[in-house]
């Protein structure tokens, strides 16, 4: 006679199977700016599967390139209002709600990015993140926002002193203020209308981090390149504080595990994506000149620094990154 299974044991059994089967997904929206194929945007893809593995499937985080659900400020404000879980973001829009950040677009703060994650991954970083969770925004990884430099057309740059009378096109009054002390007219235009205003002579100068500079095509007219990297700044992958407080902890803990991860790849994907278009460039006659001493421009920048060590917003976020 086979023994009968008791009736609780068949209970159990189907309750588990409901319990690892049937468990809900929930689909998550990431906002992205950048191509596919770009560091960031497989970084994201990376975060993806990562959040999947260290929820067991039950979070499904669906990427949005190229912008595609709107620019920047306009995903700014759908991240605060829900229509999207996750996005990856400069430091442009998250100074609005930490003034402090503020202070990472002085030129010539970090030596070279690894000095800047030194502070972003430390302490710095934290204090940052407590604030931008505060507004709105869950830190869960600095990404590489990239070195910039200058790129010129029709003159070799040996020196910062070639750079005096010339037009630059720059976007934020930080970058103006810091031209106009390089000798230079600062010249506000749209990203997208760059390269029209350097092929017809609007301006003669522009600054951005090498892979823009070779993903745009810049590099066909601009020929001559001062590799000042004035300023390196960090971006950020963000959720919104609703799915954060939705979260039991493990599965915040998966989130996290993931952000820091997909932040390690992405800045190994960067510095590759550097190589590769400086590589691209030079090949096509681009000449790079690198500073060797940027103590010169830096005496220049003396107003600048004065005008955000007199801010209390971005004074104390100075002192800790000069003093370390």
């Amino acid at each position: 006679m086979i023994p009968r299974t008791p009736w609780r044991y068949l209970v159990l059994a189907c309750l588990l199977l409901v319990g690892t089967t049937g468990q809900a997904q929930t689909k998550l929206r990431a906002w992205n700016i950048h191509p596919d194929g770009y560091p960031v945007t497989e970084a994201l893809k990376r975060f993806a599967s990562l959040v999947a593995q260290g929820t067991q499937g039950r979070y499904q985080v669906e990427i949005f390139s190229n912008a595609t659900l709107g620019d920047q400020p306009k995903a700014v404000q759908m991240l605060k209002s829900g229509e999207i879980d996750l996005a990856e973001f400069s430091v442009g829009p998250l100074s609005d709600a930490a003034p402090g950040i503020r202070a990472l677009n002085l030129p010539f703060l970090f030596t070279d990015s690894a000095h800047m994650f030194k502070h972003l991954d430390g302490k710095l970083g934290e204090r940052f993140a407590a604030k931008l969770q505060a507004a709105g925004f869950v830190v869960l990884g600095w990404y590489d926002g990239g070195a910039r430099s200058f790129y010129c057309v029709n003159r070799p740059i040996n020196s910062f002193k070639d750079l005096a009378g010339t037009r630059i096109r720059v976007r934020t009054e930080v970058f103006s203020e810091m031209v106009k002390l390089l000798g230079a007219t600062p010249v506000d235009l749209p990203f997208k209308d760059v390269m029209a205003a350097l092929e017809k002579g609007e301006v003669d100068c522009a600054e951005n981090n090498m892979p823009s500079f070779e993903s745009t095509g810049h590099y066909k007219v601009a020929k001559s390149v001062y590799m000042t990297q004035h300023v390196i700044s960090p971006e950020a992958l963000v959720v919104s504080t609703k799915l954060w407080a939705s979260l039991n902890a493990a599965d915040k803990t998966a989130f996290q595990k993931a952000g820091s991860e997909s932040a390690l790849v992405m800045r190994e994907l960067w510095n590759k994506r550097v190589a590769s278009a400086v590589e691209t460039a030079s090949k096509q006659g681009v000449q790079f000149v690198r500073v060797k001493d940027v103590a010169p421009m830096v005496r220049r920048m003396a107003p600048l620094y004065g005008k955000y060590m007199a801010d209390p917003n971005t004074r104390e976020e100075l002192l800790s990154i000069i003093g370390n």
